[in-house]
């Protein structure tokens, strides 16, 4: 497959590297020649220096027989422009654009990026993105990761592992004997800093973190086996004010937990705009590190305070501040993944990569196959990928043990009709199946020929 990205910042050379590594023929655009020199020394990756939206530096890219466009710019207008000339000009069958501002994704100009006005295929949100990825921390305080699958019906949590747990030292495949009903999947552990799919001989060791795949219904069951407690999120705070501050805030004013909210805001006119378009949360001027604020906030009275201001550091410091606070949950915004090993010993419970979820974003619709979702574990390390069967797929009509999987890739959850199902190795694979597979980056070109490639399923 040929793809041109626009822009060459941390999104999209995220983006190049995924793909280069899958052996698609890359090139890379942007004005400034740094960035498009850094991607072309680290990746095997074309590059272009120049404004993504000209049409002659779209030509001298490949657009001519392109068969996809990704404009992640910092820029809406320059990648809103880049389709459009994409599209006219050059004829490319796919475009991707990262949208930032509000108002270009309000739902009432939805038909501005119909093929005869904006000719958009896909519109991806940051802010959205992440204010989604906020939401599912939120809703799953004792992980330190989530994501979603099977439209809600699993659930992939990221635990750590201690000395409380009471399947440490537990071989894997003794677990499904000790719980038979059980629809959970441990498919992913990182031990010192590895991460690799576990085999059933495996054991869990104190320090671990692992990634589970598990049914909605079974969650609480799975926290209490892995030693989580659950608690129910009734009072947080919210650090920023900003797009995906007010988002959350929404979010949590029209949800069925109807949880109370209060929000810190440093920006006094981002804070007036905050309280006009909040109803029942309170939203405070000041300096979230201030720990007088805090307390006034009641952070010490609070389940989980959410700290996503645009600024890795006071997100960090923040959250620190709060946890000091007493504060059982603290969760941070970091857009550095450099500092995310500081994460740990600052005793942050959770962090939200903005970067990771807008790359698992754009790579969803990017997939061969029939794939439904993708969600980018770690620095690239790993994706768990929902796909659904098709007849003409290697995998069709075998049973479990029987699929020549990669040594990386374990299925974690599988839906037969409307029901997610069990895992055994007997069960069969059949067309019309949707799966939940983790899958280590050196194998998603495997397993996109598993799922049978071909670009006349985009």
């Amino acid at each position: 497959m040929k793809v041109i990205i626009c822009g060459a910042g941390q999104v999209g050379w995220q983006i190049a590297r995924h793909l280069s590594g899958e052996r698609n023929d890359v090139t890379v655009v942007d004005s400034n020649p740094e960035l498009v020199r850094r991607a072309t020394d680290t990746l095997d990756v074309q590059g272009i220096a120049g404004f993504a939206s000209y049409p002659d530096v779209l030509d001298r890219a490949g657009a001519r027989d392109a068969d996809m466009v990704i404009a992640a710019t910092h820029s809406d207008e320059v990648n809103m422009v880049t389709c459009q000339v994409a599209h006219s000009v050059f004829e490319v069958p796919r475009k991707i654009a990262r949208l930032r501002a509000q108002s270009y994704l309000t739902a009432i100009y939805s038909d501005l990026y119909r093929r005869d006005h904006l000719p958009i295929d896909v519109v991806i949100s940051p802010e959205r993105e992440v204010a989604a990825a906020a939401m599912q921390r939120l809703s799953a305080p004792a992980a330190f990761d989530t994501e979603t699958f099977l439209d809600g019906n699993a659930q992939l949590l990221g635990l750590s592992i201690d000395e409380e747990c009471p399947v440490v030292n537990t071989p894997l495949r003794q677990l499904s004997d000790l719980f038979s009903t059980l629809r959970s999947v441990v498919v992913g552990v990182r031990r010192e800093g590895s991460l690799f799919a576990p085999e059933p001989r495996d054991q869990l060791f104190v320090g671990d973190s692992c990634y589970v795949m598990v049914h909605a219904e079974d969650q609480a069951r799975t926290l209490e086996i892995f030693g989580k407690s659950t608690r129910k999120q009734e009072r947080v705070v919210i650090v920023g004010g900003g797009n995906v501050g007010l988002s959350v805030a929404q979010h949590l004013e029209t949800g069925p937990s109807r949880v109370r909210a209060k929000m810190i805001e440093r920006n006094r006119k981002c804070a007036e705009h905050a309280a006009e378009a909040l109803e029942r949360t309170i939203v405070l001027h000041g300096d979230g590190m201030d720990a007088a604020l805090l307390r006034e906030a009641g952070v010490d009275r609070a389940d989980a305070a959410l700290c996503v201001t645009d600024d890795d550091k006071v997100n960090m410091l923040a959250a620190v501040r709060a946890k000091a606070a007493g504060c059982p949950m603290v969760i941070a915004l970091i857009n550095d993944p450099t500092l995310v090993p500081l994460m740990e010993p600052l005793g942050i419970d959770a962090y939200i990569n903005p970067r990771a979820t807008t790359v698992s974003s754009i790579l969803r619709h990017i997939r061969h196959g029939r794939v439904k979702s993708v969600y980018s574990i770690g620095d690239a390390e790993a994706e768990v990928i929902e796909a659904e069967v098709l007849s003409t797929s290697p995998i069709a009509g075998s049973k479990v043990r029987d699929i020549d999987f990669p040594e990386g890739v374990l299925i974690g959850a599988v839906r037969k009709g409307d029901k997610v199902v069990r895992i055994t190795g007997g069960l069969p694979i059949e067309e019309g199946d949707h799966i939940v597979l983790f899958v280590l980056s050196k194998d998603v070109a495997e397993v996109e020929r598993l799922l049978q490639v071909s670009i006349d399923f985009f």
